[in-house]
């Protein structure tokens, strides 16, 4: 974040969490096991990186669409809800690409009336 200023080329205020999991992530969940965190914002093209920043590139596909609405510090209860209830009870795979929540003006971090939306990659079922 205190770096977010040199970044010329955004396209809008809206900040993101990326979670890269390696393939087979959620077959056998392990809370502890490792996975890759960006904090990223949306450019319109990679002409310029500063120094010690990275680019990524996410891959098209279908994804669902959550609000979590309260403390970040509650988010398990949706991922929770999401992955334990809504997933297995829909006509969707969970599919091998980022995940990501996307955080704008109603995102407060801990405040409980914080909102952010919370994209999980999915496929249909076929």
């Amino acid at each position: 974040m205190p770096r977010r200023c040199e970044i010329k080329n955004n396209i809008d205020s809206f900040l993101y969490s990326i979670e890269v999991y390696p393939p087979q992530f959620f077959d056998n969940f392990n809370p502890r096991a490792e996975f890759e965190k960006w904090a990223a914002i949306e450019v319109t093209d990679f002409e310029e990186i500063p120094d010690g920043m990275e680019t990524m590139t996410s891959p098209e596909g279908l994804y669902a669409v959550f609000l979590h609405k309260g403390p970040a510090s509650t988010g398990q209860k949706t991922y929770q809800y999401i992955f334990e209830a809504w997933l297995p009870n829909s006509d969707f795979l969970l599919d091998d690409r980022p995940h990501f929540a996307m955080m704008g003006e109603k995102y407060k971090k801990d405040d409980p009336g914080s909102e952010e939306e919370l994209w999980i990659p999915v496929k249909q079922i076929k």
